[in-house]
């Protein structure tokens, strides 16, 4: 027993320093949304929503942890080049490419917009407000990015335990003077509420991270002389527990705030003015600094661990890239694309995740049987090769176009609705998979 606690104790910060590099953005503005449009449906889809936000970030983990904390050596099991490209595009798409720049231009909308209403509108719709205020704040990101060892300290310790308080405080506050009873659902959530909650965990991209924090974790551990492999992967577990943990509470928190804004507030677009206006009826004026305060902090721990894993990740693949020189170059691509705004990062994005979550949930499910049939690059290509091909669908459809007989095929499959027709597929592929690895001769199994 005392062997757990001070293994507890020696390791909660990691835990800590974990789920602040998972609460970002999309965390912050994701269950405000689903609340309000849940409404009185809010708890099957906050089932659905923590499923594929808590539930399978926290396996992802296990799954790198499992893999030695590398997505490339884990995905590469399908082939060393499928390997490289998806890490490659994971790495880039939660990294410079969309997750850190979003970051920052929530922060501004939401924790630096509110404070400039005394700003004539000519000077507040120009590009000046947003440039300056990622300026400021990938200069804050780069400095900490610059010398990640220190992270722990001064993230977890520290301002992770802030950012809990405060959600917690405006959480409290909505329980003991609450702004009204949750409304009706609206749109998906009256008829599959579950499944929407689900899909709309992927907005999170929290599989995605996890796979990808794992390495950050891993080299922390290691600063920390933690060289043993079993004890590495214990503590990776340990850790994302602890981040799961603080991520529910956070996303039962927020979405329990959405569902009860709407006798307030209404309906309103997007989770950051639903979670921006809650506040303000909650606290007034103090709300606006209570919430850029929460706002800031999770973006900014958010952003240093996006650009610290992409480096990483970048300087090991391809070593005469430095590893400074990779966090300058991604720290400028970031802070470049942050001013493109907001919308058109997430029209961009948004297809690219429903392409990219049901390859990263069945090659990290897979993962744990692998070893019934040897990491066979076979079976896992004939699972992930109709996945695949479904997923693409999902990326490319929309209510308004169709693809013909793409459409016409995929249409067909059970969980199609619900967007989730790629399970079926996913599903027979494993079992052809398993059959033909115990047919086929041994050296056919493997890419080479």
């Amino acid at each position: 027993m005392n062997n757990f606690w001070q293994f507890s104790k020696e390791n909660i910060a990691v835990g800590l320093f974990l789920f602040a590099l998972f609460l970002g953005a999309g965390n912050i503005i994701g269950p405000p949304l689903l609340g309000q449009q849940a409404g009185d449906h809010i708890t099957l889809a906050m089932i659905g929503f923590l499923i594929t936000g808590v539930g399978l970030p926290l396996i992802a983990i296990i799954a790198a942890a499992r893999a030695g904390g590398d997505l490339y050596t884990l995905s590469s099991r399908v082939h060393p080049m499928y390997g490289l490209i998806f890490t490659s595009v994971i790495y880039l798409t939660i990294g410079p490419l969309f997750a850190t720049p979003r970051v920052a231009t929530v922060s501004y909308e939401i924790g630096v917009v509110p404070f400039l209403e005394y700003l004539p509108a000519s000077v507040l719709e120009s590009w000046v407000p947003l440039f300056l205020t990622s300026l400021v704040f990938f200069a804050i990101v780069l400095y900490l990015a610059l010398n990640p060892t220190k992270m722990v300290d001064r993230i977890g310790k520290v301002l992770t335990p802030i950012l809990l308080l405060i959600i917690l405080i405006l959480f409290i506050k909505s329980l003991v003077t609450p702004m009204g009873a949750p409304g009706a659902a609206q749109g998906k959530y009256i008829d599959n509420p579950l499944t929407e909650g689900f899909i709309q965990g992927y907005i999170t991209i929290d599989v995605l991270s996890a796979l990808v924090f794992a390495i950050v974790i891993l080299q922390t551990l290691k600063s920390r002389g933690i060289m043993e492999p079993k004890r590495q992967i214990t503590t990776m577990i340990f850790s994302a527990v602890v981040a799961a943990i603080g991520l529910a509470f956070v996303y039962i928190s927020l979405g329990y705030i959405g569902a009860t804004s709407v006798a307030e507030i209404g309906y309103l677009d997007n989770g950051g003015q639903i979670i921006r206006q809650a506040t303000a009826v909650l606290f007034g004026d103090f709300g606006k600094v209570l919430l850029a305060a929460t706002i800031i902090l999770a973006c900014l721990t958010t952003a240093v661990g996006l650009i610290v894993a992409n480096a990483e990740f970048f300087n090991r693949v391809f070593p005469k890239l430095s590893y400074k020189g990779l966090i300058y170059t991604f720290t400028f691509i970031s802070a470049m694309l942050s001013n493109i705004g907001l919308t058109k990062l997430i029209e961009v994005t948004v297809p690219v995740l429903f392409f990219m979550y049901p390859l990263a949930i069945v090659l990290m499910l897979v993962s744990f049987i692998d070893h019934y049939f040897n990491e066979s690059s076979l079976v896992y290509t004939l699972t992930l090769l109709p996945t695949a091909f479904v997923a693409l669908h999902d990326a490319l459809y929309s209510e308004t176009r169709s693809f013909g007989w793409y459409t016409d095929i995929v249409s067909v499959l059970p969980l199609y609705e619900h967007q989730l027709a790629w399970v079926v597929p996913a599903l027979v592929g494993l079992v052809i998979g398993i059959i033909l690895y115990n047919v086929l001769p041994k050296k056919q199994h493997y890419a080479q």
